[in-house]
């Protein structure tokens, strides 16, 4: 990717290439990743996380590792969720690492567990639908970035 950059900077550009030059063809490029867009959904953002969602599916994410990623946050979620003691206790009892927990407890901020179990049931039907089950898997996870977004709640 780094080479095609180059490649591209040279074929456009005549002369020196300098800081400017790259700024102005690379300058508005959002990096992001899966867990970036879950973490914003997660924390209630649902505009950047759409954002970021829309961005790393146009720049060739898959949806399959997205949706894994929002799975995984999740999970940790409601396995801290309902404990007490240290991050490094809790830890040790669930096979976390003490972060894992400080930063599901972090997460939790702001939920209710009917609207954690809704999230989870749909962060499950959208694997499905990425994995086959749909035809538009786009679709399905604009939906479930919704849900968690919202923190489950019914409207």
């Amino acid at each position: 990717e780094l080479a095609g950059a180059c490649q591209q900077l040279m074929a456009d550009t005549e002369g020196e290439i300098t800081e400017q030059t790259v700024t102005k063809y690379y300058g508005g490029r959002v990096e992001t990743n899966a867990f970036a867009v879950a973490d914003a959904a997660i924390a209630g953002r649902h505009g950047e996380a759409l954002g970021l969602l829309r961005h790393a599916l146009d720049t060739g994410a898959d949806p399959v590792p997205m949706v894994a990623a929002f799975a995984m946050k999740l999970r940790t979620m409601a396995k801290v969720g309902g404990t007490r003691g240290s991050g490094g206790q809790v830890a040790s009892q669930l096979g976390l690492a003490p972060w894992q927990v400080d930063r599901a407890r972090r997460d939790l901020q702001g939920w209710e567990e009917a609207g954690l179990g809704r999230a989870i049931l749909a962060a499950a039907e959208c694997d499905a639908q990425v994995k086959g089950a749909g035809r538009d898997p786009v679709f399905a996870l604009e939906t479930l970035l919704r849900v968690v977004a919202t923190r489950g709640e019914l409207h």
